[in-house]
This record gives C-alpha cells, structure tokens and sequence, in this order.
C-alpha cells in the first residue's frame, strides 16, 4: 500500500486496544477508503455490509438480511426496521469466539434512506450492547463527508463523544502520487507526473485508469475525450455521491472554476442568491471533501477569508470537458501547445504550489519556523492611481520575514524579463505601502528547473524546484 502510513497506525492502535472502537473513516469519493480498510484487515472481517446508493429503506434492509444470513448461515425474514436489523447483527456476533469481531460498514451514508430510523438503532446497537462487550470494532466508511461528520462524529445524542477514532482520507500529495504511479509500472519523469496531478489531483483511483503503455496526452485523450471516457462520465456522478442536493453544490464550483484567486462567503452568496446560512453549510461541506479551500487574506482576520476551488479533476472538467463539442477523441494532443493549455499548466502549477506549501517551507529551511500562509489581493483604485495587484501565496515567518511566492511552470529553466522585475518591484512597493508591514519582504521563485541566470535574477532571494515538491 502506498502512503496512508499515519491511518494503518490509527487502525492498528483500534484492533490492539482492550475496548470496542467505533472508526470512521471518510473523505472524497474515489480517494481510497474501502482500499485501506480491506488492505489493512486483508479482507478478513466478521461481517461486511456496503450501503447501496438510492435504495428505499425496505430495499436496503432486504440487502442487509441477505448478507447476514451468508455469514450466520441463518435465515431471516424481512426486516421491518433497521432496530431488528442490527438485533440480529448482535445476536450473531454474540455467537462468535472471545475475541475482537470486526464490523465493516462501507458507504454508511447510503444505508440512511429517506425518514429511516437509522442513525437511532446504529446508537441503540452501539451503546445499548457493542460498547459494553470490549471486543467489537466497527469501522464505517462513507463519500459523503458531510453526513459523516454531522451523523457520527458531531453527533448531539447517543452517539455524543462515542467515535474513538476518525480518520479524514486526504489526497495524494506528489511524493504519494510518484509512488504510486511507480507501482502501477508507469515510469514517468516529474515533469509528466506534475502534469498528471495537474488533472487528477492526488486521486488514487484516477491513476490507478491510467494505461502503461500510453503517453501522458493519448492517457488523457482516452479517459477524458473519447466518447466512453471513464472520467468524462465520472463528473455526473460525483457530486451526486457526495452530497444531496448536488445541484446547490455544483452552483457553487462552477463559480469558483471562473474565479482562480477565490471568492468570499458573501461574494459568492450574492452571486448565487443563496442565503448566509445555506451558502455556509454548503462551503462547509465542500471544505471537508476536499473540494474548495479556505485562504486567508493577508492582514485580515476570519472575515478576509476566501475560497478557492482545488480540486483539479474539477477544475479540468470544467475548463475543458464540459462544454467541449468538438466531438474530437484526440483533442488534448492536437491542442497541447494552444494558448489555453499553457495558460492552464501556468495556474494550476500555482495551485499545486499552494498544495504543497509545507514542502517549499522545508526545501527553504524554515519548517521549524513558525508561520502563517495566506494570499493578498487590491483592486485597482484609478482614484488614488494604483493598480490591482495579486500575490497568491506569502509565507510569513515569525522570525520577521515575509516571502512572496511567484510560481511558475515552464519546459525550461524561467527567465526573468527587464519588464517582470520592474513589475515584481512596484508590486512589492504597494503591499508594503498598502499593507503597512515593516518586516524583511522578499521573493521566493518556485519553478519547474530553477531561474536562469541573468542579470534581472538579482530580485530573486531564494529558489524552489519542482523536485522539492516531490519530498515526503
């Protein structure tokens, strides 16, 4: 198994522990859940149960007697309530041998259908005989992280403080990802890796579509181009398997996809007319699957917050999927060198930047260093003569040291023109004019090869490439 070192130590801590454990496992859909849990406990489990999407209560417990009777080798009639349910559930682990009996409940989330009694026998079952027992872990997985959290882990009844371990399943960074394409038997350089995460983000599955024998582009141009391509279709479903709803949800992306440096809470709300409350519940919601992320403006507190759309499936989709008709299966290799694919690479190569910020602090030797990340943007002001400026990532030390992060993707090492240092200099004026800072302001270049030298390479204070990305 690649990565995911952390969650196999959580889960092994669980099946030592000398008490029942309830262990939730979540995050976006295809990241790798029910990979790590049948992985990690080798597919041996006393009892496994995955949740069906869009079935009716009734259905679902017709599914769930018929796999309880394949391992109690019992026979049961129709379940009228999912308290009969998990009665016999507990009547059939009661019978097994001393020892831990582990439940496995894939895609939890589905199970919960319409006005069903679900979540009150899961905690009837739970507090009324499993955690009493000692020996019972329960680990449930599920898509939806929004229900994950509200239902189990933020739960106000009887399931109040009973989840003993949670784990959040997060993207693939790229040394995860170089990995795992290495055990795939796909021997790419980091440039094409970087591309690939460009498009797939840190998604485990998406790789795992990848064809060997394939170049980058033909990989994209099948998966995403052709007719049938298995991610041109996934968009649909998506967003259906995450949220109910998904078509507040999708407003919501859509918006942020035509807006690279974020929006506001309020900004998007007014563009949308969704309501304060609503419009947080969904931001919410796409925060914890790892959809949207929330930045800081600097020299702002929480009300300068805002979101920026990361996930790069989603981004592609939307940039060049959605409303391509051009009917062309080889689309993406007969554009890679137009305008909107190098204007692409360019600000999705910032995004994986900003993803990574923890390894540019540490190819800077200040991971010891307390910090703050954020992003800075000023309109223009033709009142006062001032033009817009955007800087979209500042780390600032607290040994008094604020860098300004230029990230740049290029097929060579980047040169710095006379123009761009003038423009890199005047900008660097405003944010210490408007932003009134008296601490050290410095440029930080994080390229694909490093900055070729020259004499405007002088306002470069340090350097970052895009193998430094690639650290653990």
């Amino acid at each position: 198994m690649v990565g995911r070192e952390k969650e196999c130590s959580e889960l092994q801590r669980a099946v030592d522990s000398n008490r029942s454990e309830l262990v939730i496992v979540y995050g976006r859909r295809r990241i790798g859940k029910t990979y790590l849990i049948e992985e990690f406990f080798q597919r041996q489990f006393d009892f496994r149960y995955v949740g069906a999407h869009g079935m009716t209560t009734r259905q679902q417990l017709h599914n769930f007697a018929k796999v309880l009777a394949s391992y109690s080798h019992q026979s049961y009639g129709q379940f009228k309530s999912w308290f009969e349910a998990f009665d016999a559930l507990q009547d059939y682990l009661g019978e097994l041998p001393e020892r831990k009996k582990t439940v496995f409940i894939d895609e939890m989330p589905w199970m919960d259908s319409g006005r069903s009694t679900f979540v009150v026998a899961l905690e009837n079952f739970w507090n009324g005989w499993a955690m009493a027992q000692r020996n019972i872990m329960l680990v449930a997985t599920g898509s939806a992280a929004s229900w994950m959290r509200n239902k189990l882990v933020a739960n106000r009844g009887g399931l109040h403080g009973r989840i003993t371990c949670s784990i959040h399943l997060s993207p693939f960074n790229l040394h995860e990802t170089e990995l795992y394409l290495e055990s795939l038997g796909i021997p790419w350089d980091r440039q094409q890796t970087t591309q690939a995460y460009m498009l797939l983000g840190g998604i485990p599955y998406y790789y795992s579509l990848l064809s060997p024998s394939l170049s980058l582009a033909q990989n994209i141009d099948e998966l995403f181009f052709s007719q049938d391509g298995a991610l041109r279709l996934e968009f649909e479903e998506l967003y259906s398997a995450l949220f109910s709803h998904a078509d507040q949800y999708l407003g919501v992306v859509k918006l942020l996809s035509e807006h690279k440096a974020g929006l506001s809470t309020l900004q998007i709300a007014k563009s949308l007319n969704y309501q304060g409350g609503k419009i947080s519940h969904i931001i919410k919601n796409l925060e914890q699957s790892d959809i949207i992320e929330a930045w800081n403006q600097y020299g702002t507190k929480r009300r300068g917050t805002i979101y920026r759309l990361i996930d790069f499936y989603t981004i592609f989709y939307y940039k060049f999927v959605a409303d391509n008709l051009s009917k062309d299966p080889t689309w993406w290799s007969d554009n890679l060198d137009s305008q909107s694919v190098t204007a692409w690479m360019g600000n999705c190569f910032e995004l994986v930047c900003m993803r990574h910020h923890l390894q540019i602090k540490a190819a800077l030797g200040i991971r010891g260093i307390a910090t703050q990340v954020s992003t800075w943007h000023v309109a223009e002001n033709k009142q006062e003569q001032t033009r817009g400026a955007q800087i979209d990532m500042i780390i600032e030390r607290a040994d008094r040291i604020i860098h300004l992060c230029e990230m740049k993707f290029s097929n060579d090492l980047y040169t710095i023109s006379k123009d761009y240092e003038r423009y890199l200099r005047e900008r660097s004026g405003l944010f210490k004019h408007l932003t009134g800072t008296k601490k050290s302001v410095v440029h930080t270049f994080v390229t694909t090869y490093g900055v070729a030298n020259g004499k405007h390479k002088s306002i470069v204070h340090s350097e970052v490439t895009m193998d430094d990305l690639f650290r653990p």
